[in-house]
C-alpha cells in the first residue's frame, strides 16, 4: 500500500512544480512585457495635444442660482470655477505608460494634471448634485448629474443617484440608456456600475 501512495506523492509534487514554474514564467514574461511598453513609452517623443476629448463646463445650462448661498453648494461652485481655468481631460481605463506612449513621454505631467482635474470635476458634481437633491432640488440635481455621466464619470454615487431619479419618474427608458453607457466605460469600475443599475432595470 505504500508503493501506489509514495507514487501518487510523487506525482503530485511533480504537478506543483510544474504549476509553480508555469506560474513564475508567467510572471517574468508580464515583467518583460511591462519593461518593454515602459521603455519604448519613456523614447516616445512628445505628441500634439489637440485632439485630446477637452471637457468645457457648461454653466450656463447647470442650476447655478439654486441655493448658491449655502455654504457647500458655494463650495462647489468655487471649485468647478477653479477648474474651468485649466484644461480638463478624462483619461479613466489609461495608464501613464498608455499616455506616454500615446503623446510623448515629454507630456506625461501635463496629462496627469489634466486628469486629476477631471478626478475633482466628477467628485465635485456628484457632491454637488447630492445636496441639491437632499434640499428637493430634484430637477437641478438631474441636470448636474446627466452632465456628469456626458463625461463618463466613474462615480458610482452618481449612476445611482440618476437612476433613483429616472425610477421616480417611471423613465424605465433613461435607466436602459444609462446602463447602456455604463456598460462602455473603460473603468474597473464598470462592472459594480452595471450591478447598480440592474437593481433599477432588472
Amino acid at each position: 500500500m505504500k508503493m501506489p501512495f509514495f507514487a501518487s506523492f510523487i506525482i503530485f509534487l511533480i504537478l506543483v512544480s510544474y504549476e509553480i514554474s508555469k506560474s513564475r514564467r508567467q510572471t517574468q514574461k508580464a515583467r518583460q512585457t511591462y519593461w518593454d511598453r515602459e521603455n519604448a513609452a519613456n523614447s516616445t517623443r512628445r505628441k500634439p495635444l489637440d485632439d485630446l476629448n477637452y471637457i468645457t463646463i457648461p454653466f450656463d445650462s447647470l442650476p447655478m442660482d439654486t441655493l448658491k448661498e449655502e455654504e457647500n453648494v458655494a463650495e462647489c461652485h468655487r471649485t468647478l470655477q477653479f477648474l474651468s481655468g485649466s484644461p480638463i481631460v478624462n483619461f479613466t481605463g489609461l495608464s501613464n505608460t498608455d499616455l506616454k506612449l500615446e503623446y510623448g513621454a515629454p507630456n506625461i505631467d501635463l496629462l496627469i494634471r489634466y486628469d486629476q482635474s477631471y478626478t475633482t470635476l466628477a467628485r465635485t458634481l456628484q457632491q454637488w448634485a447630492k445636496l441639491l437633491h437632499d434640499a428637493g432640488y430634484i430637477q437641478e440635481a438631474k441636470q448636474v448629474l446627466e452632465f456628469s455621466i456626458s463625461t463618463d464619470t466613474d462615480v458610482s454615487g452618481s449612476y445611482r443617484l440618476l437612476a433613483s431619479i429616472y425610477a421616480a419618474e417611471g423613465r424605465k427608458d433613461k435607466i436602459t440608456e444609462l446602463m447602456g453607457q455604463a456598460k462602455m466605460l473603460k473603468s474597473a469600475s464598470r462592472n459594480i456600475i452595471v450591478r447598480i443599475l440592474q437593481e433599477f432595470d432588472p
